[in-house]
């Protein structure tokens, strides 16, 4: 029986703690409904936040495993070479098309800080806060795009030594 060597990824643990975190408020705020007749406000809003940031990162994941959309069809068709450009264009527009979201985030945060000062609404945190995670786990969207694009590269080496 042969073990395969994995390594324990940062992004997969930040997944998984994100929607432990939200499984267990929510539990949490069932059970208080359930026990007191009573329901906690902020669940709400900490739960919707934590999955904006677990969608970030699950995006990361997803490019990696080839999990975003693409037009198959027309790239089974191509050829190698067609093929290499078109995987380095995808992943240009796709990192460029989180580079514009960070951007337009960042700015967001920056109003926040310096114009706005908006809280939240149950507790009155700073929006910022709930703001700041997406342009931070932005960065394993950056890593799973990178090594999509290698592991399909790879791929189409493999394929021409073949």
């Amino acid at each position: 029986m042969s073990q395969t060597n994995q390594h324990i990824r940062i992004d997969h643990w930040i997944a998984a703690i994100l929607l432990f975190t939200m499984a267990l408020i929510a539990f949490i705020n069932v059970l208080s409904r359930y026990l007191f007749h009573f329901s906690f406000a902020a669940t709400e809003e900490i739960t919707i936040n934590l999955f904006v940031w677990l969608t970030v990162v699950g995006s990361g994941i997803a490019f990696e495993r080839g999990g975003q959309m693409g037009m198959v069809t027309l790239y089974k068709i191509f050829p190698k070479k067609i093929k290499k450009l078109a995987i380095l264009f995808s992943s240009g527009l796709s990192a460029m098309l989180f580079l514009i979201v960070d951007i337009y985030v960042i700015q967001a945060i920056y109003d926040e800080l310096t114009i706005f000062q908006a809280k939240s609404a149950a507790l009155e945190i700073p929006v910022w806060i709930y703001y700041i995670g997406v342009p931070i786990l932005s960065v394993f969207v950056f890593a799973g795009i990178y090594r999509d694009a290698g592991s399909k590269l790879n791929e189409l080496k493999a394929e021409g030594d073949r």
